[in-house]
């Protein structure tokens, strides 16, 4: 216990060095992983206080993660790994921050489309907006980047069947997914490491100030928390009581210029197809306020970083993760 102590004490100090020192001068290199922030990141992340990618490196995201875990617990919300909550954190530590996998067939058949096209008009003549390649596709799935992904192996790493590599451990602990799943939602899920061991929510409140969704139960008791991009200033967050209407698994997008701001009135409407680097990402969980909904997103990295429509933009595995927590006629608020 006191090694695993220490290490946890590590992280500590890891991810406050990592939120509060400025960063150093951009490196041509890809930065290392710190496993000890890791360790915390892959704990809240099975927890569901989403710390965004899984990639050892302190940030907004994690701590929010922090102050959503430390709500939960009835600890002082103090957004750091403190003493009080690596005592919390500790009877999970069994969740180990990395893992090695055997890579499958199923990682390189595709179909994937590189370079993806960037024009409304040339995506919409895409049958998928596929990965660009297995490695972002292999990132999705254990909830990280690409570049973590080699920073936790090596440059020039050889993805190929058969091959080991080292992988944050985003394991879920169930894969039983609800009966009425189609299977091609249950194949998205599984894809992205989704777990179906959720909890029901009782409302979703999105905090535009603070830049976060919250799951809460019956009683009141924050269940979830992730950072979210939430609108623009172009774009502002609708304020106010919604409601879901329904789920819509892997969607296709309609570009409708009448509702963008920005695109030109006379530019041609769109429908953009589905897939993982669709703009809306892998799920629509449609909204009473028309044209709104909260969703996934093709650059996990940016959460909470750019900017939306007005909509709520989560990373693909935890708008999924949302969309099993959800039903039609759950509360919505939005909330400056």
């Amino acid at each position: 216990m006191k090694r695993l102590s220490t290490i946890l004490l590590l992280a500590a100090s890891a991810v406050a060095s990592a939120q509060s020192a400025p960063g150093p001068a951009p490196r041509p290199t890809i930065p290392p992983v710190d496993r000890n922030i890791l360790h915390v990141q892959v704990i809240l992340d099975k927890l569901g206080f989403g710390p965004g990618v899984l990639d050892g490196r302190g940030g907004q995201t994690l701590t929010n993660a922090l102050l959503g875990f430390q709500e939960s617990r009835g600890l002082p919300r103090t957004g750091e790994p403190d003493a009080a909550t690596l005592r919390a954190l500790y009877p999970y530590r069994a969740a180990r921050p990395t893992i090695q996998v055997t890579l499958d067939g199923a990682a390189f058949r595709g179909p994937f489309i590189n370079p993806l096209p960037t024009e409304y008009v040339d995506q919409a003549k895409l049958d998928t907006m596929a990965y660009t390649r297995p490695l972002e596709g292999l990132a999705e799935r254990f909830h990280t980047t690409p570049q973590a992904l080699i920073a936790l192996n090596r440059p020039g790493m050889r993805i190929a069947p058969g091959v080991k590599i080292v992988v944050p451990n985003a394991l879920p602990t169930s894969r039983a997914y609800p009966a009425d799943a189609t299977p091609t939602w249950r194949t998205t899920l599984a894809s992205l490491n989704v777990d179906a061991a959720v909890p029901q929510a009782e409302r979703i409140e999105v905090l535009k100030s603070r830049g976060i969704l919250r799951v809460l139960g019956s009683d009141g008791r924050l269940l979830s928390q992730y950072t979210a991009t939430i609108g623009s200033a172009r774009d502002p967050l609708p304020l106010g009581n919604w409601k879901v209407l329904h789920v819509s698994p892997n969607p296709d997008w309609k570009m409708n210029p009448a509702i963008l701001k920005g695109v030109s009135d006379d530019t041609p409407s769109q429908i953009i197809p589905p897939g993982p680097n669709n703009p809306v990402g892998v799920v629509w969980i449609d909204l009473s306020k028309e044209h709104y909904g909260i969703h996934g997103t093709p650059d996990p990295a940016k959460i909470g970083v750019a900017q939306s429509n007005g909509c709520v933009r989560l990373t693909n595995w935890d708008a999924a993760r949302i969309a099993l927590m959800v039903k039609g006629g759950t509360p919505v608020i939005f909330r400056a």
